[in-house]
């Protein structure tokens, strides 16, 4: 994705068409669009600003994950773990700030490191050399692909492969790109406490001579136990994996309302007549049943596997375990405006104790940009112009 283009990562709109979409209304808002359980400034997830310390306050931020399209980059890619702040939702509306003090981000080549990881995209066939360069981190850790066959060494796993990527080291996984699809990977080292350090992404393999929809997006949803980043932090608090207690929920990372921030967020932009294809991910332990408001889609593929047309029933809710992949489609035929789409664990659907927020955002029709109630969803998102 480039970076004028506005919207959850993939093709997206330009920044030329939102502007011009927004129109007068521009983002000069009235406040007061959303009702809150809670007051919104009260801060529910306390991301740890007033004890942490200064190197912690020193730590660069994460950004939007990248698309890092590998048949351009001669099939090789450097993954390099980075120490990183990460704000889910760092303004004080709607039970705000919430974020995570540090997080080890992955960061693609001289790119930006982003929770969760860059995306992966190559086309079937294509032999890839991914390298993980641990030469500045801290900790050990591995990679490991889902989906696609390699071979034994290639697994990434430490304790059956014997391979441990160590502070200071590097090494370099050949992973075949044979499985067409949208597929996970993460570090496989000390797995679950590493992926609650934001380190997964979405490797996607187009089959050879892929059609992409009208829009087609990439949407990785997450539930978080923030107490981990926080006692790599510094803070008096202690993670207990026995006793997980989630309290933080996102959508490529972010909390609402910053997922509707067009540019930091993910949100779902549509013209009417459009076929709108999105590649869900779970990167998360717990399932997510992913719903969306006023449309009706079908699953064309899961994990690699196309469904065949027998199979692709019309639906509104997808329950989506722990690394499953789904891609649906749908049509963008309605009453043009702004639904939802949120995980129906509705109290998933919150920052804190603050309802609405989390794993929340929507599908915004380009004809409803230029409303008041669109003005008040960007205010409470942080969004300038």
């Amino acid at each position: 994705m480039s970076g004028n283009q506005i919207g959850a990562p993939g093709t997206g709109i330009s920044r030329r068409r939102f502007m011009a979409a927004t129109g007068t209304t521009g983002l000069a808002a009235a406040a007061g669009c959303m009702t809150t359980t809670t007051n919104p400034s009260t801060r529910q997830v306390d991301p740890g600003t007033a004890t942490q310390n200064r190197a912690m306050q020193d730590l660069p931020t994460t950004s939007k994950p990248e698309i890092v399209d590998l048949d351009e980059r001669g099939h090789e890619v450097t993954l390099k773990p980075v120490k990183a702040r990460h704000d889910m939702h760092p303004l004080e509306s709607m039970g705000g700030p919430v974020g995570l003090p540090t997080t080890w981000a992955f960061a693609a080549d001289d790119g930006d490191p982003s929770v969760p990881a860059p995306i992966l995209r190559c086309t079937e066939g294509a032999e890839l050399e991914v390298t993980l360069d641990n030469t500045d981190a801290d900790a050990p850790h591995t990679l490991h692909f889902h989906g696609v066959k390699k071979t034994w060494e290639n697994d990434g796993v430490p304790t059956t492969t014997g391979i441990t990527v160590m502070p200071g080291e590097t090494h370099t996984y050949t992973v075949p790109a044979n499985v067409a699809g949208t597929h996970l990977y993460h570090c496989h080292y000390q797995t679950p406490m590493h992926m609650e350090m934001g380190m997964f992404g979405i490797l996607r393999v187009d089959p050879e001579g892929y059609e992409e929809a009208d829009k087609e997006y990439f949407m990785t949803v997450k539930e978080w136990d923030t107490r981990l980043a926080r006692q790599h932090a510094g803070e008096d608090v202690e993670f207990d994996l026995t006793n997980r207690r989630p309290d933080a929920f996102t959508v490529n990372g972010k909390c609402a309302p910053r997922t509707l921030h067009p540019e930091e967020g993910s949100p779902i932009l549509v013209d009417r007549g459009d076929t709108v294809r999105i590649h869900w991910v779970n990167g998360g332990f717990m399932s997510h049943p992913l719903h969306i408001h006023n449309h009706r889609f079908k699953v064309v593929e899961k994990d690699g596997t196309p469904y065949p047309e027998e199979m692709q029933l019309k639906q509104d809710v997808l329950n989506v375990a722990p690394a499953e992949r789904y891609t649906i489609e749908f049509e963008a035929d309605v009453d043009p405006g702004i639904y939802l789409m949120h995980c129906h664990k509705v109290d998933h659907v919150r920052n804190g104790s603050t309802y609405p927020g989390g794993m929340l955002s929507g599908i915004v029709y380009t004809e409803a940009m230029d409303t008041e109630i669109f003005s008040n969803l960007m205010e409470y998102a942080g969004y300038e112009g």
